[in-house]
């Protein structure tokens, strides 16, 4: 299961708002690349695939390949703000290590 915190959910809406994506799912993956092996990727999908694991919470469908899924399970989004930047942020308890920037992990 994936979970999403009010604060990224509160920012996944106001992001569907703002590009006219409302009634579109949050199309969650794991892409390879980094230094660490693998990348988050983030995007708003009109339907999901019939082999999607869908989740919906907080308001948010959520639409994970079966490849993804394997990597993602458990795992929670939050958005952070901070001086450095902001952006989304992924609790992965499947997670063995991370780049020395985080933007990347490997399992």
């Amino acid at each position: 299961m994936i979970t999403i915190t009010e604060r990224a959910a509160t920012k996944v809406k106001d992001i569907a708002t703002e590009e006219s994506l409302l009634g579109q799912g949050l199309r969650l993956r794991v892409i390879g690349g980094g230094c660490a092996g693998f990348n988050y990727d983030l995007y708003f999908e009109d339907t999901p695939t019939p082999m999607d694991e869908e989740f919906e919470d907080k308001g948010v469908k959520m639409y994970i390949d079966p490849l993804s899924y394997q990597y993602l399970d458990g795992t929670e989004i939050d958005y952070v703000e901070g001086l450095y930047g902001s952006g989304f942020k992924f609790s992965n308890p499947n997670v063995t290590s991370t780049c020395g920037c985080g933007s990347s992990f490997s399992v």
